[in-house]
């Protein structure tokens, strides 16, 4: 049993090093910190090898099917850590279910020194099994063990959603849950991800009640009709385009680029509205950024690391969105991503939030590739938009069309993954010159879809506008953004944003804003009336164009804390986004007419 709770501190320690980015000397500081904390964990780890031991019959063959699963857990979180800067949350592990698609997403990421070298270690851990005696339980104690395993699971599991404080201030538990990378810091990776199991999303706001709901519907319902930025003929149709890692490279002048990769963005953004979107995640966490611009919701009244598409949208059953806005307005619904369906559980969100049609890569007609490691063409996509939105036309109806895209999606170790790179970058780092190139040619290839999107937008029957925007920086080693100087919050949280059209909106910059308020951006583009929703992200999109826990805008720039009126305007903000994602859903039936 000692020897048992020796490895579990050994396993629990190699978890905390993963977390902490292979930083030894900070997780010896840490559990000489907090050694209550470490010693908790621990005994989490020990219960898991009593039960795996019980299960298998063998203690060295439980011990080492819990080491194998701690390894590869702990490389999951070292690299995530690496390429986004955010720890392993509980809900990440609902992409278990895409894990082919996630090895095609890694692959590269791995060097083959560091994959020899797994392979060699877990080769002779299993030898070691095999060879040692087989240490077994006798039945009596593995029942014994068993049930004392998940006991202490169990209670454990308790104390954490209960945050019962009597056991939690002994072991000087912080409940850190507005800064999840704080919150794994001082609590360790065991405590911190326990503490994520069950919590919800955001805590209630102050005076939630029906009559505080109805109060703020009425506010806003009762704003007059804005005078709309455009006035196309009839119902257009409206093209929502997120464009994966779509950035433009050129914004970052230490590194010199051989040739403009974005000449149509850059000559576009000249004469057609334009701007910048400010992201709310960096190098991944794409689905938080499509939940903002289709619910007009915020993740900047969310707790730290949350990922709605995973832990709320799955198990609702409606939710009010453009998309359902548009469907009560007499427009058809379609989704489209050229990638597997059930990625971020898609296949679940879209129907739920009224799309009628979802296709992906499996549906798609014409699949195109730059290589064979790459994914889906964005030149293939926007085909397949326009393809789309030609068939509707031949139902008399106007189509709202979603698409995101995946061409640029990270890693970039793959020189070839979109040809042969006929851009070159000099002042980079020598060991990330092919990675920034790399880049540099995908987003060329983007270039050239979007110029064709425009064109083929010209010859549709129906007016149509679309809507473009990067949903983050891409996922290039920090280092790279390091070493240009390329720190700035707001800087590393904007993409571009461009509107294209075949009728005329003007050409009235859009400045920066944040993907919620892209939905009544687009209204007043397309002619159509707001709801009182969209009239309340109006007056928040003026007061405080860009939300984002890193920084805040205002209509002058970076703010520090808000002003009185701008304070009770994300008040209002907040009460409705509670209500309709952990309350009663009374704004459902008042603010989306």
């Amino acid at each position: 049993m000692l020897a048992l709770y020796l490895v579990a501190m050994l396993l629990n320690a190699g978890m905390q090093t993963a977390s902490m980015g292979m930083d030894y000397g900070a997780v010896r500081q840490w559990i000489a910190g907090q050694y209550p904390l470490f010693f908790m964990g621990s005994f989490i780890f020990f219960f898991l090898l009593l039960a795996a031991a019980s299960i298998v019959r063998n203690v060295y063959g439980g011990t080492a099917l819990v080491a194998a699963v701690t390894a590869l857990t702990g490389t999951a979180v070292y690299q995530k850590m690496k390429a986004t800067g955010e720890p392993l949350f509980p809900w990440d592990l609902l992409q278990l279910k895409n894990a082919g698609e996630m090895a095609s997403m890694t692959r590269g990421m791995f060097s083959p020194l560091v994959i020899v070298l797994t392979l060699v270690v877990v080769g002779s851990f299993g030898f070691l099994v095999f060879k040692l005696p087989k240490l077994r339980f006798p039945l009596v104690l593995r029942v014994v063990f068993a049930v004392c395993s998940i006991t202490g699971i169990f209670f454990f599991v308790h104390i954490m959603e209960s945050k019962d404080s009597t056991l939690l201030n002994k072991i000087s538990y912080e409940d850190i849950f507005w800064d999840q990378k704080q919150n794994y810091q001082y609590n360790g990776f065991v405590i911190a991800f326990a503490s994520n199991l069950t919590g919800s999303m955001m805590a209630e706001p102050d005076g939630y009640s029906k009559e505080a709901v109805e109060a703020i519907a009425a506010k806003y319902a009762s704003i007059p009709d804005a005078e709309p930025a455009a006035s196309p003929a009839e119902a257009p149709n409206i093209v929502f385009v997120m464009n994966e890692a779509f950035f433009d490279l050129t914004r970052v002048t230490d590194y010199k680029l051989s040739e403009d990769p974005l000449p149509f963005l850059h000559e576009a953004s000249k004469t057609k509205p334009s701007g910048y979107v400010l992201s709310p995640e960096f190098g991944g966490s794409t689905a938080n950024v499509e939940f903002e611009a289709l619910t007009g919701l915020t993740n900047y009244f969310l707790n730290d690391g949350s990922v709605p598409f995973q832990q709320n949208l799955t198990k609702q059953t409606d939710l009010p969105s453009i998309v359902s806005i548009l469907k009560q307005r007499g427009y058809a619904a379609l989704a489209l991503h050229p990638f597997d369906k059930t990625f971020y559980s898609r296949n679940t969100v879209y129907p739920m939030l009224g799309f009628e049609k979802f296709t992906s890569s499996k549906e798609m007609p014409n699949r195109e590739y730059l290589s064979s490691r790459s994914y889906v063409s964005d030149m293939a996509a926007m085909k397949e938009a326009v393809r789309e939105l030609k068939e509707q036309e031949k139902t008399g109806k106007p189509a709202f069309l979603h698409l995101v895209t995946m061409q640029n999606h990270f890693p970039y170790t793959n020189k070839t993954i979109h040809g042969m790179n006929t851009v070159r970058a000099a002042g980079v780092a020598s060991e990330y010159t092919d990675q920034v190139e790399t880049y540099a040619e995908g987003i060329k290839h983007t270039d050239g879809a979007l110029s064709y999107l425009s064109s083929a937008i010209q010859q549709l029957g129906r007016p149509t506008v679309v809507i473009l925007w990067g949903d983050h920086l891409p996922g290039l080693p920090a280092k790279v953004y390091d070493d240009a100087g390329w720190t700035d919050e707001r800087l590393r949280h904007e993409t571009p944003l461009l509107v294209l059209s075949n009728y005329e909106v003007g050409s009235k910059p859009l400045g920066t804003l944040s993907p919620s308020f892209i939905g009544p951006e687009i209204f007043s583009f397309a002619g159509q009336k707001l709801p009182a929703y969209y009239k309340l992200l109006h007056e928040v999109k003026t007061a405080m164009p860009g939300l984002n826990k890193k920084v805040l805008l205002g209509p002058e720039g970076k703010v520090g804390e808000p002003t009185a009126e701008q304070q009770a305007l994300l008040d209002d903000y907040k009460m409705i986004q509670y209500d309709l994602l952990e309350g009663k859903g009374y704004a459902k039936e008042s603010m989306f007419d």
